[in-house]
């Protein structure tokens, strides 16, 4: 594994953890990776909550005369860090250093040394057990980190597949530290359930940290709950020649343009069944707000960033002063005037306040499932571009539309209901509780709601419900009032339409985004006085 020029640098780029046994086995990795780089230098560099960023290590090795850096991802698998926020990095790398060629590695995927790494694990594992146990009477527990990336999922699924069938398990199941489903915990006990002998623990994970104490843990909770069941628990992968030399392969790959990233089923890339939207999605960085987050945190205590209030445009804030004065509103519920007032706005009619209603608690409890779910579905696509992005990208706030997806078409034209109707039904599927949904066009999207929510027990935070029209419409609102299971905002009659549904969904992310300030001005104030009282203590002790 030697070779390279003084000039040819590797920058080792990791996730980053706060636990500092993570941190240390990462560095005693890269200094492995470093003995075995021969002439080539050997930088490390974090991606979140730690120092040195991989910006700063890419800068060291263009301070020590590099001028060829390859930038090798030290993750096991591609999702999203791999795909979006590492390339980030590069791009902007490579703006800054014109003068020096950056090649991006891939992540480390399912080489055949990390296979026979996690076989070393399980092989030790079963050594420190004073039983013997045929593996056909075992089942091995393999935990992936979990991301949205089904990619990324599926590729743990076949490393399970493929040590149960190389190494003679009777069985696998795979669970997950988060993000993807079965967790841990429940893993763990749908295993022990199955009438195993022994269940071998073992986390895909490069080094310890937070999420591999967490699973061994569970795994010492099952033990104890099922004492019939012989619980090991395998290492992780660690520091390890296989690793390095893994990370190795990938840098030279990278230099020589064999950088193979799995394209094939990449949700951003093609479309996969239930991420269809993702494809062609915009290259953004997540991990900013957590970049070099210790050294952050070492400094002196700072005032935390302040929510930034939503200024409308001139036109916008001179339209809602005319509508402010253009009608007594003390007849509404205060809670309801943001709502009620940009519905004017958009229907340029003062008689569309009086016709909209809320369930009791409806504009709060949307307002607050915005913050905690971060998640809006939409009947339409002209529903979700009416929301507004600004106010989305600040509250972190997802949007969902099934009307054009494949398996809404497939559904539709199977279970004789319009795509509308099976976008709502796959969005209960997809999402379970955990969402705004805001129907603006389709009366059959409400009645298909209202439906899941009387016979299945859905219960979205809020359904806001004001399609457009004369076919059922009517009667679709008149049910979606009647649905007493949920918060619900909708009006009688004909009127409404795509821009009513976003104008709502807008207005309840205005009053989130005052409410943030609010709650913030409160703490603020809270931590004046605690300050003040602690400053004062000390005079009234010396008088």
């Amino acid at each position: 594994m030697s070779g390279g020029s003084p000039q040819s640098a590797v920058v080792i780029a990791g996730h980053g953890s706060r636990d500092p046994d993570s941190l240390r086995e990462f560095e005693a990795l890269v200094e492995l990776v470093r003995e075995r780089a021969g002439a080539r230098m050997v930088r490390h560099g974090y991606l979140e909550f730690a120092a040195p960023t991989i910006a700063e290590a890419a800068a060291a090795c263009v301070a020590g005369g590099a001028t060829e850096v390859s930038v090798v991802p030290g993750v096991l698998l591609g999702a999203r860090h791999a795909k979006n926020d590492m390339p980030a990095e590069l791009l902007a790398l490579a703006q800054q250093y014109p003068q020096v060629d950056f090649h991006f590695g891939a992540p480390m995927d399912l080489h055949p040394l990390l296979l026979q790494l996690a076989q070393q694990r399980v092989v030790e594992a079963e050594a420190a057990s004073a039983e013997i146990v045929n593996r056909q009477d075992s089942c091995l527990v393999l935990v992936g980190r979990g991301t949205t990336d089904p990619d990324a999922n599926g590729e743990v699924a076949k490393l399970g597949r493929m040590l149960q069938e190389g190494m003679g398990f009777g069985g696998v199941q795979l669970c997950f530290s988060g993000t993807a489903a079965p967790l841990v915990r429940d893993g763990l006990a749908q295993a022990a359930a199955q009438g195993w002998q022994r269940l071998v623990v073992l986390p895909f994970f490069l080094f310890d940290g937070v999420l591999v104490k967490r699973i061994y843990a569970a795994a010492d909770e099952v033990a104890q709950r099922e004492p019939q069941v012989e619980v090991l628990k395998a290492g992780y992968l660690g520091v390890h020649a296989h690793v390095a030399d893994v990370m190795l392969e990938r840098a030279a790959e990278a230099v020589e343009g064999r950088a193979a990233m799995n394209c094939t089923l990449c949700k951003y890339r093609v479309q996969i069944v239930g991420f269809e939207q993702q494809v062609g999605e915009p290259q953004r960085a997540h991990h900013l707000q957590v970049r070099d987050l210790s050294a952050r945190e070492k400094q002196a205590p700072a005032a935390a960033p302040r929510t930034a209030p939503y200024v409308p445009h001139p036109i916008e804030a001179e339209s809602m002063r005319i509508i402010g004065e253009g009608r007594d509103w003390s007849v509404f519920p205060p809670e309801h005037l943001t709502v009620l007032q940009r519905l004017v706005h958009t229907s340029g009619d003062f008689a569309a306040a009086d016709e909209l209603y809320f369930s009791a608690g409806a504009a709060q409890a949307g307002m607050l499932a915005l913050l905690r779910c971060k998640r809006v579905v939409t009947d339409v696509t002209m529903v979700q571009t009416g929301l507004k992005r600004q106010l989305l990208e600040q509250l972190g706030i997802e949007t969902w539309c099934g009307v054009h997806d494949p398996e809404s078409h497939l559904m539709a034209q199977t279970q004789g209901m319009t795509r509308s109707a099976a976008g709502i039904r796959r969005a209960w599927q997809k999402f379970g509780n955990d969402m705004v949904l805001a129907i603006g066009d389709a009366p059959t999207a409400i009645t298909e709601a209202t439906r899941l929510i009387r016979e299945h027990g859905w219960r979205p935070q809020l359904v806001v419900g004001l399609p457009v029209g004369f076919v059922g419409t009517r009667e679709s609102k008149d049910e979606l009032r009647r649905c007493l299971q949920v918060p619900r905002i909708t009006n009688a009659g004909t009127r409404g339409g795509s821009p009513w549904a976003a104008t709502v969904v807008n207005a309840l992310m205005i009053d989130a985004v005052a409410w943030l300030i609010a709650q913030e001005d409160i703490q603020q104030d809270a931590q004046q006085e605690a300050q003040a009282g602690a400053q004062a203590q000390p005079q009234k002790d010396s008088a």
